[in-house]
């Protein structure tokens, strides 16, 4: 079906073409003709500018502020600038919670974390939370960016976004975009790691290919003598039994060859974690070449 739609790119008007929509709904008869509105240049001017480019959002706001007016002896409507900014208040910040701008804009605030930037990324968070964004919303994407660029690199992290999570359902808005703002700022400026994300996706692509395989009995409970009797957790070695708690033993299925999965880089707090595994578990530069996302799942990251 897509490849016999016609796709047409819907841009911005410009200044000009704003224009010239409210000057038609000003004079139209089936617009606001019959209020007999009285409208000034710069009037418009402001609603150009409130508006955004978006149309809607122009008319929208010129019938509240010709609407407002109070009519003179005549039945005129004279809207002053005064009553236009008193009427918009604030202005339309160019958002779409159900459309495209708000995956836009989510992407950028992500995209700048990721880089980084906290200057950009606090502006992209405030253009959300100024335009009527749910902050709950942005509070787990920070969440999700602990976790997926940031990681065991500085763990603190996830602490620190599901602190600002907590801050905003206890203190509510607007007090609770400071605490926002500074997990923002911790994140973007938090050493950067991917490792963890990697890991899990190539632990799920082998976990959906090998579900048939059982546990083997050396890592199975047994809590029962007949479990017991059957093998359950024969051969286990308790690790505290061995030096420093390591202990040479398979973990995986039988009739599956083990996997290297998390492999910690040399930024931030991995770094000790590299320094902590055996020689077998060293992350890249040591024998092991860093893992790429399945593939499909750098799609489906913001």
């Amino acid at each position: 079906m897509l490849s016999r739609c016609r796709v047409y790119v819907l841009n911005q008007l410009s200044p000009d073409d704003v224009k010239t929509v409210m000057r038609r709904a000003l004079a139209a008869e089936q617009g606001l003709a019959m209020l007999k509105p009285e409208v000034t240049e710069d009037v418009l001017d402001y609603l150009v500018v409130v508006s955004q480019g978006d149309a809607r959002a122009a008319l929208t706001a010129l019938e509240l502020c010709v609407a407002s007016a109070e009519p003179d002896k005549q039945g005129a409507r004279s809207v002053s600038l005064e009553l236009a900014q008193d009427v918009v208040q604030r202005k339309f910040l160019l958002y779409d919670k159900a459309g495209e701008e708000h995956y836009n804009l989510i992407s950028a605030l992500h995209k700048s974390l990721r880089d980084s930037d906290p200057d950009g990324a606090l502006y992209w968070m405030a253009r959300m939370l100024e335009a009527g964004e749910d902050p709950l919303y942005v509070a787990r994407r920070l969440v999700r960016f602990a976790s997926e660029d940031i990681g065991l690199a500085q763990p603190n992290a996830l602490l620190i976004a599901n602190a600002a999570k907590d801050a905003v359902h206890f203190i509510g808005m607007p007090e609770g975009n400071t605490a926002l703002a500074q997990a923002v700022i911790y994140l973007a400026l938090a050493p950067k790691s991917n490792a963890v994300y990697v890991a899990y996706g190539q632990a799920k692509k082998d976990a959906l290919e090998t579900e048939t395989l059982g546990v083997p009995l050396h890592l199975r409970n047994a809590p029962t003598a007949l479990m017991k009797g059957l093998g359950y957790g024969k051969d286990y070695k308790y690790a505290h039994d061995f030096p420093d708690a390591k202990v040479d033993q398979t973990h995986f299925p039988d009739g599956m060859k083990p996997r290297k999965y998390y492999l910690p880089t040399d930024r931030g707090f991995e770094a000790n974690l590299r320094k902590r595994g055996t020689p077998a578990r060293k992350g890249p530069g040591e024998g092991e070449k860093p893992v790429s996302p399945l593939p499909g799942e750098q799609d489906k990251r913001t």
